[in-house]
């Protein structure tokens, strides 16, 4: 075989293995995006990485900023297959994609179809450029490719049936809506308290409400819809809380908090060593007021806190108080087993650990195996009174709500931010 048969053929089987573990992980769930994967040559829309490394379930980095942030990239295929999973594409549709990488239209064209029509548009015109040439290369020339600011949609290829968002948006604008068939939905990765879930969304009215929320990852949005988490530094630099809203009226006050004595308290609350609990972190920025994420730098790290995730630990700030998520090991070899709980600092330590133990245990008790939170998006003008019950969080264009199913053993509370 001559050398180019050969590199396609290599690319073929790593299309297939790739696509069987996206199955076998059962992230790929049905035929035609099965076939989608198995058709779309990603290493056309990664030519700086070698052939394996395209195939690999990470991230292909294809743009950073002067800090060595990335800024663009051609998404992980789990979080893809994912993605186009809850979107439900249909041939014959009409789709937008917000934030372009031209690899992931590729794949929305072929669950289009011939009959179908995709839009992929993003505001850095050296990745609509790159987009452009990737999906010529690969075959993709109906796709139409878009240089525009994100926040404003795409209005001269609406309205669209389905849209996917590929970056991560801190808000719903209005033109994404507005610009749906009214049996359309929208996929967007959606920040919550700095928590980001793929939530798709259906119309329903005036507002929007999810069908399914996963966890994933991605770069965050420019332009318009740009917003910048607040940072509290605390030891210097080596800890960080990451406030994405309601960050501490007096920040002064926690001050020396971590010169306290350190107060541990555990929740009872255990889990397998392989058990998912992404909703344990969703749940406890819905339950509670000041919730934020420590971050620890490890060049920095001293040992003063040991979270659960030193990169992103769920945690809590009461006036001079903080609590943050901690994990320790109950069981041993195939028993190994793990129990939440809470390592709380300053002169409430205490009362501050009892409260995140206190929703530990009604996450543990009512939602861990449940089907998860309700999300639903509001417009800003709406009554407060015609809101459904669960935490509200503000966003410049509208009201995110949080709602958890009533399961009779959840005390009801005010969840409201206090803003």
């Amino acid at each position: 075989m001559t050398e180019p048969t050969v590199g396609t053929s290599r690319a073929a089987e790593l299309r297939r293995q790739l696509t069987e573990e996206l199955k076998a992980d059962g992230l790929i769930t049905t035929a035609p995006v099965e076939r989608a994967f198995l058709t779309v040559p990603r290493e056309r829309f990664a030519p700086e990485v070698t052939l394996e490394e395209a195939y690999k379930k990470g991230v292909v980095v294809t743009k950073r900023d002067e800090h060595g942030i990335t800024i663009s990239s051609v998404s992980a295929p789990q979080i893809q297959a994912t993605m186009l999973e809850q979107a439900q594409m249909d041939k014959g549709m009409r789709a937008l994609e917000i934030g372009s990488g031209g690899y992931n239209a590729a794949l929305m064209s072929e669950l289009v179809g011939q009959d179908g029509e995709v839009t992929t548009l993003d505001i850095d015109p050296e990745v609509t450029d790159r987009a452009r040439t990737c999906l010529k290369d690969a075959g993709y020339n109906d796709v139409n490719v878009v240089l525009a600011d994100g926040e404003d949609g795409c209005p001269q290829h609406a309205p669209y049936q389905r849209t996917i968002v590929t970056v991560g948006a801190w808000d719903i604008p209005p033109a994404w809506i507005e610009q749906l068939t009214p049996d359309g939905t929208l996929t967007v990765p959606l920040r919550m308290r700095g928590l980001t879930r793929s939530v798709t969304f259906t119309r329903q009215g005036t507002h929007l409400v999810s069908t399914s929320a996963k966890i994933c990852g991605f770069v965050k949005m420019q332009g318009a819809g740009a917003h910048t988490e607040r940072l509290l530094l605390l030891r210097g630099q080596e800890i960080g809380l990451r406030f994405d809203d309601g960050e501490p009226a007096d920040p002064d006050q926690l001050s020396g908090m971590l010169d306290t004595e350190r107060i541990e308290a555990w929740s009872g609350v255990e889990i397998a060593a392989l058990e998912q609990f992404d909703t344990l972190q969703l749940w406890l920025a819905t339950a509670l007021d000041g919730f934020c994420l420590m971050s620890v730098d490890r060049a920095l790290d001293a040992g003063v806190v040991s979270p659960q995730n030193k990169l992103a630990c769920p945690a809590a700030v009461d006036r001079d108080s903080f609590a943050y998520l901690a994990v320790r090991r109950t069981g041993t070899g195939s028993e190994t087993r793990f129990e939440f709980g809470v390592h709380a600092f300053g002169s409430r330590a205490r009362e501050v650990a009892e409260s995140m133990n206190a929703a530990i245990a009604a996450w543990g008790r009512s939602h861990r195996s449940g089907p998860g939170p309700r999300i639903s998006f509001y417009p800003a003008t709406t009554d407060p009174q015609a809101l459904p019950e669960g935490r509200v969080l503000p966003k410049q264009h509208g009201l995110v709500v949080i709602s958890w199913p009533d399961t009779g053993q959840v005390a009801s509370h005010n969840l409201n931010d206090k803003e």
